[in-house]
């Protein structure tokens, strides 16, 4: 993830107060809800009165995180903690997912929830008393919160069976960093495991700074770019660096290159739909005086919407190729796609904002004005079937959410608390949704 760069200040209020999130009345009530509001305010006490048992799952996969796409200890501890939930449980082959349905008393659609499990390269430097056991490796991006906080959902929708006429798909994904884990669920058929296809689904983010602990954001259409990577090797002929004209120097054709690239996004591309390349690799010689036979670049490509993502490969190309053939190289690019754009469908985020207001008050949604230049491969979900995409705030109490270490920082803290609001809006998505009917 990326910071969010909004233009328009979250509100800075703390929502959580003394271990319980606040009543708020007066709320707005909707002429169209689906759901009613004693039903969620039942959830917002449920969801509170079972931190303890969410937090202590979130220790537990704190100390142990594990990347990529086999988690045998995390998966081991979901499975533990969906035991006595009476749900039909499956583990994936080609990565080390968890896929659980809960079925409703009564037969309906089928609604998806999504956690992602998987930990990052990082060495934790935190202090926490549950900092991880596995040097090199921490939870920095929040994704302990998301196992424990979808737990905490599937208990909470557990108990209310008797109300559901349909079904709910949980979705513990490996993966996510960069391993396109949602991506090998849904081949490996989440998005059916119900018996049919979903009409829903939906996903939460925690963050570790930014937003106050409890406060939930969205936006309807783009909220996550893109995030694609190149690799352009400029092939020369290398010689003495005395004498330059003798050989063919793929130097400074890489160092025009850079700002060739910088120069074309602001001239081929919209500047509402914008494209942003950053190099974030310059490769080139041995030495000072030793002209090379090649230069790589590495950059990183950020897009916001489809179709500018389908086209900028071979914008990049054209350029890296001409710019080489001005000076009589050659250059060779290696486009690689990411995770696609994720796009909130935006009558889902309505709901989203709808559930979560009447949940916590009318301050607890930040409607985000501008996409955050991070990605995330849920978008390979709601590229299938209609769902919102959150984030949650989870900053620490007693820090700035303005200026806290952000996710993916060694330093990045969490909030048990945010445990609550992710549980019980993920809960109220799904509950809300269902009460909707096919």
């Amino acid at each position: 993830m990326a910071s969010p760069g909004w233009r328009t200040r979250p509100p800075f209020v703390a929502l959580w107060q003394g271990g319980a999130m606040g009543h708020h009345e007066g709320t707005t009530q909707d002429p169209t809800r689906t759901l009613d509001a004693a039903a969620l305010t039942s959830l917002r006490e449920d969801a509170a009165a079972d931190l303890p048992q969410t937090a202590a799952l979130r220790h537990a996969l704190h100390r142990v995180p594990e990347r990529g796409l086999e988690l045998p200890l995390t998966q081991r501890l979901v499975l533990e903690a969906l035991a006595d939930l009476d749900l039909e449980v499956s583990t994936g082959s080609a990565l080390s997912s968890v896929t659980a349905v809960l079925r409703g008393a009564r037969p309906g659609p089928a609604v998806l929830l999504r956690g992602d499990m998987d930990a990052l390269p990082v060495t934790e430097q935190t202090g926490e008393p549950f900092t991880s056991q596995h040097e090199g490796v921490m939870h920095a991006c929040g994704h302990d919160l998301h196992v424990a906080g979808l737990v905490g959902a599937a208990r909470l929708l557990a108990a209310r069976r008797e109300e559901i006429a349909g079904s709910v798909v949980l979705m513990f994904q490996p993966g996510e960093e960069g391993y396109h884990g949602a991506r090998l669920m849904i081949e490996e058929g989440v998005l059916d495991a119900a018996g049919s296809r979903v009409v829903a689904a939906y996903g939460a983010h925690v963050m570790s700074s930014t937003l106050p602990s409890g406060v939930v954001a969205s936006r309807p259409g783009t909220l996550m770019a893109a995030s694609d990577t190149v690799r352009v090797t400029v092939e020369g002929r290398g010689g003495h660096g005395s004498k330059p004209y003798l050989a063919a120097d793929p130097v400074p054709v890489a160092a025009e290159m850079v700002l060739a690239l910088q120069a074309m996004v602001t001239r081929q591309f919209d500047v509402f739909d914008p494209v942003v390349v950053t190099v974030g690799r310059v490769e080139a010689g041995t030495k000072d005086n030793i002209i090379p036979d090649t230069a790589h670049l590495e950059a990183t490509i950020r897009t916001f919407s489809p179709a500018t993502h389908a086209v900028v490969p071979e914008r990049i190309a054209r350029l890296a190729e001409h710019v080489a053939a001005a000076h009589g190289l050659t250059a060779s690019v290696e486009y690689t796609r990411g995770y696609p754009v994720t796009v909130n469908d935006a009558a889902e985020v309505a709901r989203a904002r709808r559930v979560t207001q009447t949940l916590y008050g009318e301050a607890a949604w930040f409607d985000a004005d501008v996409p955050v230049p991070g990605a995330e491969d849920f978008s390979y979900v709601l590229q299938h079937v209609p769902g919102a995409f959150v984030f949650v705030g989870a900053t620490p109490a007693g820090q700035n959410p303005a200026d806290a270490p952000y996710n993916h920082s060694p330093r990045a803290r969490f909030a048990d608390d945010a445990l609550v609001p992710s549980a019980a809006v993920l809960a109220g998505l799904a509950l809300d949704r269902l009460a909707q009917g096919a």
